[in-house]
């Protein structure tokens, strides 16, 4: 069931965003596995459009904030307003009150404005003049931003990135795939043509059953050596968190799931690794003198850590 409901959904999308099925079914282990997804890469290569077409299959509530300097932490939280016909406080919801946030260039906007999405990412709630607000469930966040230029936008902390599972590059599409692109935009805006496949009591059906997938202990210490080698490297100030440890394990059982198994083998957890860790680690500035990045430095530590033999079948 939940392997033919993953091919609906990336069928659906797909029929927006074409050529890179990869990334479709990355974010959709992301979405399984309860987690956020940053898209960062350049412009025009269809960060929003991926999101989009995302809230439409999934036949989830969205909004989408375009994140500018002037953009207030009340813009997604919302805000209490006084109603003097009832004489008492409401509440406006604002922009994260929903299921699936598109949170567009948020890299654009103030510290303090990003920072208005730590509770809501971790905790999904909204805590308002001291009274806190439960947001539908699942709460999913599609964040974009544009790593080239640097003129007018904040770089996300660490502790923010930290609450992305994943950190997903789209790059650019092959000429065969730009032809089929501009085809297909001749006439109507594919967008427009998505329909809902699931709906959100499914996606919390897969995120539950997560839980149920077999994980040995061997591939667990494989997964978290992985991550321990990142703060014993030289080049690397700050190594992955413990919750970068628990973001690898269920985006690993994610990739099981999509693969068609009920159990994790090492590949589940090589296929992620880069994923989910390469936004989470801080480089000294060695690094960039020697001309290495947080992919090389994972790269070749999954070289150098030795994958355990799983014979579970």
């Amino acid at each position: 069931m939940i392997v033919e409901q993953s091919k609906k959904i990336i069928a659906e999308v797909n029929k927006a965003f074409i050529g890179k099925n990869d990334i479709v079914r990355k974010v959709l282990m992301t979405i399984y596995a309860g987690g956020h997804v940053l898209l960062e890469d350049c412009p025009g290569v269809g960060k929003t459009t991926l999101a989009v077409a995302f809230s439409k299959a999934l036949g989830l509530s969205n909004k989408r904030i375009q994140f500018t300097p002037d953009t207030l932490p009340s813009d997604i939280t919302g805000f209490t307003m006084y109603n003097r016909d009832k004489g008492e406080f409401e509440y406006k919801e604002g922009a994260a009150n929903c299921q699936l946030l598109l949170a567009d260039e948020i890299n654009r906007t103030s510290p303090k404005t990003q920072s208005a999405l730590l509770e809501v990412m971790e905790e999904h709630t909204i805590t308002v003049d001291g009274v806190t607000h439960n947001l539908p469930a699942p709460f999913i966040c599609i964040a974009t931003q544009n790593p080239s230029g640097a003129a007018g936008t904040q770089a996300l902390p660490e502790s923010q990135l930290d609450r992305f599972m994943v950190c997903l590059s789209i790059g650019y599409p092959s000429l065969e795939n730009q032809m089929k692109i501009i085809n297909m935009q001749r006439n109507v805006n594919p967008i427009d043509t998505l329909r809902a496949v699931t709906d959100a009591q499914n996606i919390l059906d897969v995120q539950n059953y997560l839980a149920s997938v077999r994980m040995s202990d061997a591939v667990l210490e494989y997964a978290i050596k992985l991550c321990e080698e990142t703060r014993k490297d030289k080049l690397v100030s700050l190594g992955v968190s413990p919750r970068g440890v628990t973001a690898l394990v269920k985006m690993a059982k994610a990739s099981a799931v999509l693969n068609e198994r009920n159990y994790v083998i090492p590949e589940d957890v090589q296929n992620v690794f880069l994923d989910v860790c390469a936004h989470r680690i801080v480089l000294r500035p060695q690094a960039r003198v020697e001309g290495v990045d947080a992919v090389n430095i994972l790269s070749n530590i999954t070289s150098q850590i030795k994958p355990p033999s799983v014979s579970e079948r």
